[in-house]
């Protein structure tokens, strides 16, 4: 029997695939890495187009999932410090950096709140690009690296592709409606901008593994790839229990749990061992994968409660 799948199971396993791609063909993502930004900027411009002034409200919901979100990476420091200092960086800064741009896209693919992600997601990087500086000089290995450098370049890597596309889109909602309703009817382009980001970002960091291994440093690797799978779990897990206590797990899970490993990553070059990279590069992997199967659970229990009885 020839099973025929529908447009929406496609959908489903479109993520997945490009992770598969990305991984497959990286030797030449290195050429569409300068999209990346655009792409972001696409995606949230859309997702920010069915957003009005009153929605950014921040709340008891933001403030607890902050509280935690910097106690998980105290504590992930503090616990394996003594023992590898290196997998310590690692864990550290895949619970400290701030949530993804785009995880307002993907929380309403999955029916959550997007107000309250991209009310946490600004109030989160506002507050990392405060005080990410401090803290990494104070447990990194480069201190010649001054506070104001750091605050003015984590300000340039991120509030554009969170501000901008921002105001583009409330400025559209009040100056251009037409053209507002049309982007708001056009959801499904966020979709798709992410499938070929996540294309570009699992290439880039399958190549960066691959030029930064050395046989000394597999078992060091190894373990930064499992402590970022457990980061990636229990900041998933944790996000959707505070988040069913405001009525809403979507936001929490994807609020603490999505992380802007493009920053991470950057962060860690600059302040902390090298190979501590390891660690969000393959958060970056699994964060995907947990929101390939968000999304075909959701799919699959969107098309169960469609069908009739």
């Amino acid at each position: 029997m020839i099973i025929a799948f529908r447009r929406s199971n496609f959908k489903s396993l479109m993520m997945p695939i490009a992770m598969l791609f990305g991984a497959i063909f990286y030797p030449w993502m290195g050429y569409l890495t300068f999209l990346s930004p655009y792409l972001i900027f696409v995606m949230l411009f859309i997702t920010y187009c069915k957003l009005t002034p009153h929605d950014f409200k921040p709340s008891k919901f933001e403030l607890i999932l902050l509280g935690v979100q910097m106690l998980l990476a105290a504590i992930a420091y503090f616990l394996t410090f003594f023992w590898n200092s290196t997998l310590a960086e690692g864990l550290f800064i895949c619970f400290f950096i701030p949530t993804a741009t785009a995880a307002p896209v993907i929380t309403a693919m999955l029916g959550g709140s997007i107000s309250k992600v991209a009310t946490y997601s600004l109030m989160c990087n506002a507050i990392i690009a405060t005080i990410g500086p401090l803290v990494l000089a104070a447990i990194g290995e480069h201190p010649e690296i001054t506070f104001g450098d750091s605050f003015l370049l984590i300000l340039k890597q991120v509030f554009p592709l969170i501000l901008l596309p921002l105001a583009l889109a409330l400025a559209f909602r009040r100056f251009i409606p037409s053209l507002h309703s049309f982007f708001v009817e056009k959801q499904q382009i966020s979709f798709y901008c992410w499938c070929v980001s996540i294309l570009i970002v699992v290439g880039s960091c399958v190549s960066f593994a691959i030029q930064n291994w050395t046989p000394e440093s597999t078992g060091t690797m190894v373990l930064l790839a499992l402590g970022a799978l457990a980061a990636c779990l229990i900041q998933f897990k944790l996000g959707r229990k505070i988040g069913g206590y405001f009525g809403d797990k979507v936001s929490g899970g994807q609020s603490l749990g999505q992380k802007n490993t493009v920053l991470a990553v950057w962060l860690s070059l600059a302040y902390l061992n090298p190979i501590s990279s390891i660690a969000p590069a393959a958060y970056v992997a699994w964060q995907n994968i947990v929101n390939s199967w968000q999304l075909i659970r959701h799919q699959s229990i969107s098309s169960m409660k469609s069908k009739p009885a």
